[in-house]
């Protein structure tokens, strides 16, 4: 190799043709399933500074409400974060897009008001790392908010999910796994419950690995008072 050239660092995550995929077919998810409007309601009432792992190509940006001061949103994928960059110049708050993963966030400790993590704890290398970072980077008393798609209730669509966890979903998929359950984790993370509801996206026509959704909201436990 000629000298003083390098070559570039291959990034963390690296799924080119999943991320072109899910470019286009995330927006007609939002709007014929109804993603959009969850998304809505995912981000209702946050304020101050937030933190959004797994930011995709950016479609939550347009709900964040003005009550927001900023958002750094991490993406680890390369197309995606050139596409949430874009989407963050349109947004109605200040986003600064990083690169970065969730189990390593570069971003100091106790320094944001909220986390948000939206349809990405299934495709994340470590679910326990990522909720402890997260954990680490909120203040006493700050929310994560999460949608999060997961393990079936019932025994026929679990055992699918399993199966396909085992072989071609997460090779397709991005790394996704559909049977992870995103609540308990959070919960043995550390977090506190605040509540949450089960849905079915979409919410009619054939169910999916991925149909079975969770919806809610946690926080980090605050600071022991003093004696």
């Amino acid at each position: 190799m000629p000298v003083g050239r390098r070559t570039p660092p291959r990034d963390a995550v690296h799924h080119p043709l999943f991320a072109r995929a899910y470019a286009r077919l995330s927006p007609l998810a939002d709007e014929r399933a109804g993603l959009g409007e969850l998304r809505g309601e995912l981000l209702t009432g946050l304020s101050g500074r937030v933190i959004e792992i797994g930011a995709g190509n950016g479609l939550n940006f347009p709900h964040y409400p003005e009550t927001v001061s900023e958002v750094v949103a991490i993406e680890p994928e390369r197309h995606l974060r050139r596409l949430a960059a874009q989407a963050g110049l349109r947004a109605g708050v200040p986003v600064d897009v990083v690169p970065g993963v969730a189990e390593a966030l570069p971003v100091k400790s106790e320094g944001f008001d909220a986390a948000v993590a939206c349809l990405v704890l299934c495709s994340v290398r470590d679910v326990r790392r990522a909720l402890a970072e997260l954990l680490r980077v909120l203040r006493p008393g700050g929310e994560l908010r999460f949608l999060e798609h997961g393990r079936a209730e019932g025994r026929v669509l679990a055992t699918t999910q399993r199966a396909l966890d085992r072989t071609v979903w997460p090779l397709m998929f991005g790394g996704c796994h559909t049977a992870r359950e995103a609540r308990s984790e959070i919960a043995a993370a550390g977090f506190e419950p605040l509540g949450h509801r089960r849905l079915r996206i979409p919410d009619r026509g054939p169910t999916l690995p991925t149909s079975p959704c969770v919806l809610g909201a946690a926080r980090r436990p605050s600071a022991p008072s003093g004696p």
